[in-house]
């Protein structure tokens, strides 16, 4: 929240239940669940993403000395904030109704609320003239919309409401004085300047990689058929949270105690990496056993020894404890091409695209296709 405060599966950990500040209090919150879910541009409403897109258009005439600003980051900071707005109605104009409020900032102590803000909108904004609250699917104070706001879809105002205005100021909030956000260093510090909480620095930074992923979608040219439709599922799954024991042929679901680091799954609806893969090939008419090791006695084995190059798009990737006896694997991702495989690494993590060298113990694959 634009606040200003100084105040024997295979490889399980949800989206942080402290996904920042603002969540914890805005009015009507999120599950955790449901802010978790998805991961691809395909859980941003399409008007969302415009708004995104559009402001990126728009900021130079704004911050012309800021570098590095991309759409990912202002929709990992909307996930956070109202997980974009989803169950409002968005106009074609981009007027977001029923408007998203916060709690009222009086101190009183309800959802972490224990700084008293006043009133400096008359309630223009926020709805009431007995303080402050936070507005909008980036959840701006009014005293930061009075410093930032933007009119983006030409209609003579700036509207914290609008869908198209507030990612502008989104942006130009985070931009600052001309922040190059390629820095690591100075994208953190913006995102803390948003809402200064390390958590939620890390949930913003853990999105921006997801929708930078479904940004740079992994070309599928030439991967058509049956090996379009596993890779697509698989793909759409990006975002989920890992969960120990959990996947399904149906989606994401609960998951089982404990990992062998003790991390229990059975409260995080998601995926562990076996329950990816048997989900991705389930989508095709294709049953696979339920763990890793087992998914490796099928299909046609890919000996470790030709190297990763001997992959094709759809093989199953696996990794070993002590690769050539896979009685020890412990690990399976589906490859996507490229040196790539999606993948449900480990607790803690969601679906991700990542590199084959990402886990240890490369054990080949499996052709099925």
């Amino acid at each position: 929240m634009a606040l200003l405060l100084s105040a024997a599966v295979c490889c399980a950990a949800p989206i942080s239940s402290a996904i920042s500040a603002s969540t914890a209090l805005q009015a009507g919150a999120d599950s955790q669940e449901t802010v978790a879910d998805g991961g691809s541009t395909a859980d941003i409403p399409p008007r969302m993403l415009t708004a995104y897109k559009k402001a990126m258009q728009q900021l130079g005439r704004h911050v012309p000395k800021c570098r590095g600003m991309r759409w990912p980051i202002l929709a990992a900071i909307a996930k956070v904030e109202s997980n974009h707005a989803t169950g409002h109605t968005i106009t074609a104009s981009g007027d977001i109704r029923p408007r998203i409020y916060g709690v009222l900032l009086n101190g009183a102590g309800a959802g972490g609320n224990t700084t008293s803000f006043p009133d400096t909108d008359g309630g223009r904004w926020d709805g009431t003239a007995l303080g402050e609250r936070a507005v909008g699917p980036f959840q701006f104070l009014p005293s930061t919309w009075n410093t930032v706001g933007a009119d983006a879809n030409g209609d003579q105002v700036a509207d914290p409401h609008n869908a198209d205005d507030a990612a502008l100021g989104a942006a130009i909030y985070v931009c600052g004085n001309g922040r190059n956000l390629t820095h690591p260093a100075q994208l953190k510090a913006a995102i803390y300047q948003y809402n200064q909480s390390t958590a939620y620095v890390a949930d913003v930074l853990r999105w921006i990689d997801q929708y930078t992923a479904a940004a740079n979608n992994p070309g599928m040219d030439g991967v058509s058929g049956t090996v379009h439709t596993v890779i697509e599922a698989a793909l759409s799954q990006r975002g989920v949270p890992y969960s120990w024991g959990g996947g399904s042929i149906q989606g994401p679901s609960y998951g089982i105690c404990c990992s062998p680091s003790g991390k229990s799954g059975a409260s995080i609806k998601g995926f562990d990496c076996s329950g990816l893969t048997l989900y991705a090939y389930a989508r095709a008419g294709i049953r696979l056993p339920r763990t890793a090791a087992a998914q490796a006695a099928i299909g046609r084995r890919i000996p470790a020894g030709l190297g990763t190059g001997a992959l094709q798009p759809g093989d199953l990737v696996f990794y070993a404890h002590s690769p050539g006896r896979d009685s020890t694997i412990y690990h399976v991702g589906l490859y996507l091409g490229h040196g790539q495989m999606i993948n449900a690494a480990r607790p803690g993590t969601v679906v991700r695209v990542d590199s084959v060298t990402a886990m240890s113990g490369y054990a080949g694959g499996a052709r099925l296709l």
